[in-house]
Formats: C-alpha cells, sequence, structure tokens
C-alpha cells in the first residue's frame, strides 16, 4: 500500500506544474525548492538547473548589458539615441524632446504597447516606431511612466547599433560569459546543447503546450520571423526586437540566482557600486496622477527594476508583507510568473517561477498567490 501511494505521489509530481523557488545571500544559495513536471510528455521533473522564459525579468539582465556598454564608453545613458540609431527618434507629438536610454529602460519615453512591440525580422525598428499609435500624445518624454515592451526592441536596437553585432551575441559577450551563466535570449547564442536539452516546457493552465516545446533540439530559429529566417543579410541595428529583449530571456533558478548574488555584493567587479545604484535608484514614484501603475502593481521603478513595497493610495505591490524593501523584477507571460529580487538591508533574495498560473489568480496583493506563496516561503 504504502508503495502504490508513493507511486501515485511521484506520478503526480511528473504531471503538475512546474516551480522552482531558489532563495540566496551574499554568500551564496541558502534554499532550493523545485517540484513538478519540466516536460510531461517525458515526465520529466523540473531542476534549479532547468531553463525556463522568464518573461519581463530578461528587461533586468538588459539593464546590465547597458551598464557594461555605459561603464566601457560604448553607450550614454543620457544621450539622444538617435544618434547611435541613424534615424530620429520622437514622439511626433513632441518632436523637439530627445529620447535617451535612461527614459526608454524607466518607461518613461513616451512610447506605449499600442503597436505590437513583437517585430519580426524583415521590419526595421525605424518603420514600427514611425506609426502614431507606437506613443502616448499627451505626454511628453519623461513625464509620465507607462510599462511598455517596445521599449526595449529599441534598446536592443540601440546596443546593436552602438556594436555594430547582434543583440543576443553582445549579451552572452557583456553579461552571461562574465557571470557565467548557460542562459540566452531567444535560444540563440548563450544556451549550451545541454541547456536546450533542459528546457521548461511552459503549459497553460488548461494544460495546452504554450511555449518552449523544444523535444531537446534547438530551434531552427532564434527570432522572431514571419517568413523565414536568414540571417545573413541581418544588419546590426535595424531591429533588436527579433531577439525577444524585453520578455525572451532562458534561464535556470540558480544562474538567475547568480546575477541576484552580484546585484546584492554592489556588482562583485562585473559593475562598479556606482552602477548597480544608478540601475536600483527609483527613476519614477508614483504621485497620484504622473503614471499608469497597472492598477497598483507598478509603483516605483528605476532602470529596469523595480522597487517594493509603496506605501501611498492606489499601490498594491506588497509581494512579501515582511516590513523591507526588496527591488528586482517581476516576469509574467505564457502562464508563467516569475521574480528575482533582493532585501539590500538583510542581505538576502530569492529567485523563482511558477507555471501553469491561471489568469485570474490574485493574492492579497496585485502579484499573484503562487508569487506571493513562493517569496514568502522562508521568511
Amino acid at each position: 500500500m504504502r508503495a502504490l501511494l508513493l507511486l501515485l505521489a511521484l506520478s503526480a509530481c511528473a504531471t503538475r506544474p512546474a516551480e522552482v523557488r531558489v532563495g540566496f545571500d551574499t554568500r551564496g544559495i541558502t534554499a532550493t525548492h523545485a517540484r513538478g513536471a519540466a516536460d510531461r510528455a517525458t515526465r520529466r521533473r523540473v531542476t534549479v538547473d532547468d531553463p525556463v522564459r522568464v518573461a519581463s525579468i530578461s528587461k533586468l539582465v538588459v539593464a546590465l548589458g547597458v551598464m557594461r556598454l555605459v561603464e566601457a564608453g560604448t553607450l550614454d545613458l543620457d544621450a539622444d539615441v538617435s544618434d547611435r540609431l541613424g534615424w530620429r527618434l520622437r514622439n511626433p507629438a513632441f518632436p523637439d524632446t530627445p529620447i535617451t536610454l535612461r527614459l526608454l529602460l524607466s518607461h518613461r519615453s513616451s512610447l506605449t504597447d499600442g503597436i505590437d512591440y513583437i517585430v519580426p525580422l524583415g521590419v526595421r525598428m525605424q518603420d514600427a516606431v514611425g506609426d502614431a499609435k507606437a506613443w502616448d500624445g499627451a505626454h511628453a518624454p519623461g513625464a509620465y511612466f507607462r510599462y511598455a515592451n517596445l521599449n526595449f526592441g529599441v534598446v536592443a536596437s540601440v546596443i546593436e547599433a552602438a556594436t555594430g553585432d547582434r543583440f543576443d551575441r553582445v549579451m552572452v559577450r557583456e553579461v552571461m560569459a562574465p557571470l557565467k551563466l548557460d542562459a540566452c535570449y531567444n535560444w540563440g547564442a548563450g544556451c549550451s546543447e545541454a541547456a536546450v536539452a533542459r528546457a521548461v516546457v511552459l503549459y497553460r493552465a488548461n494544460g495546452e503546450v504554450a511555449r518552449d516545446d523544444l523535444h531537446g533540439r534547438r530551434p531552427d530559429c532564434p527570432v522572431v520571423a514571419k517568413a523565414g529566417c536568414d540571417l545573413a543579410g541581418y544588419r546590426a541595428g535595424e531591429n533588436g526586437a527579433i531577439f525577444s529583449p524585453q520578455g525572451g530571456l532562458r534561464i535556470s533558478m540558480r544562474d538567475l540566482a547568480t546575477i541576484g548574488g552580484m546585484l546584492l555584493r554592489r556588482g562583485d567587479g562585473f559593475l562598479t557600486p556606482k552602477s548597480i545604484a544608478t540601475i536600483e535608484a527609483a527613476a519614477w514614484v508614483f504621485d497620484g496622477a504622473n503614471g499608469d501603475t497597472a492598477r497598483g502593481f507598478y509603483c516605483r521603478y528605476g532602470l529596469a527594476t523595480q522597487t517594493l513595497p509603496t506605501r501611498a493610495p492606489g499601490c498594491e505591490d506588497d509581494l512579501f508583507a515582511d516590513g523591507a524593501t526588496w527591488v528586482g523584477h517581476a516576469g509574467e507571460a505564457y502562464a508563467v510568473r516569475s521574480g528575482l529580487w533582493i532585501d539590500r538591508a538583510r542581505g538576502r533574495g530569492v529567485a523563482f517561477f511558477a507555471s501553469g498560473v491561471t489568469d485570474g489568480s490574485k493574492g492579497r496583493s496585485r502579484f499573484s498567490k503562487e508569487e506571493e506563496r513562493l517569496a514568502r516561503a522562508a521568511r
């Protein structure tokens, strides 16, 4: 009877949604938790080393790459990005206001997701943002916070134009290799074959496959493309959005914790403490009228970082409910909820994801019940 119960328990674990949590401090990993199926078809159980699409945490990692290039003198946070792009990036309603990397990274550029931010191969970023629907015509750049994935397609294009190389390769050179991460954007450069074989298949709450059912094989095309995948003629800077910089990072929770530990150690030689402080500092704080909080989810934002919680009317961002201040970023896409968060004052952090989360899942905050459970697990 005991053997039968154990068999039933193992069978249930092999089909339930995957979730992983890694706690860490300045010295390394302090706790791990992994349960559920990385691949239901093969009954492969998830581990802390399996790469998963972490959605918008990808933006924070892009910011790390930007700051590496800023420190090298290749980029300038406050320069008009038009100078790097080779074409004029302007909100048509405010044609005299320059747009900078600082504004793009903090979602204050006045770009919106009024057009599809998934700009495919064969479409130039210049042409995509030439559509007036891509812009907030009521607020000038710098005047208003509005979370928009399109910002990071432009940031990736600036990175490419400044370096003369593809976004995925630049991220390997500037972030993955120095930090020894087995990670990549859209299964492009950076992920080993072993990592590809361990990919977490993403399932919707109803059990349907949502993404990354790779069958152990790297996808033929590492970019977003409508037809064909010929990158031979692609010119760096035309459209960095093809590598999904806004959400396409595949990384394990162990490697995500490595990033968190580096942040806790204020750069740890990878970046200077000044650069870390620049990323984390709130570039925008909700004052009741100066931005769109997405119903209380965003209330303080730096350069691709959120700060929690904000105790102000209209804010419901208290993920941890422990009285501490946490900095990091959340992710949500394809029924996955993810998070990378550090509590600098207490020298601790957590990296986690939960898959198969229903759209309507809501905890006591604006975060889902699954996020709250994983975030608060080691309190």
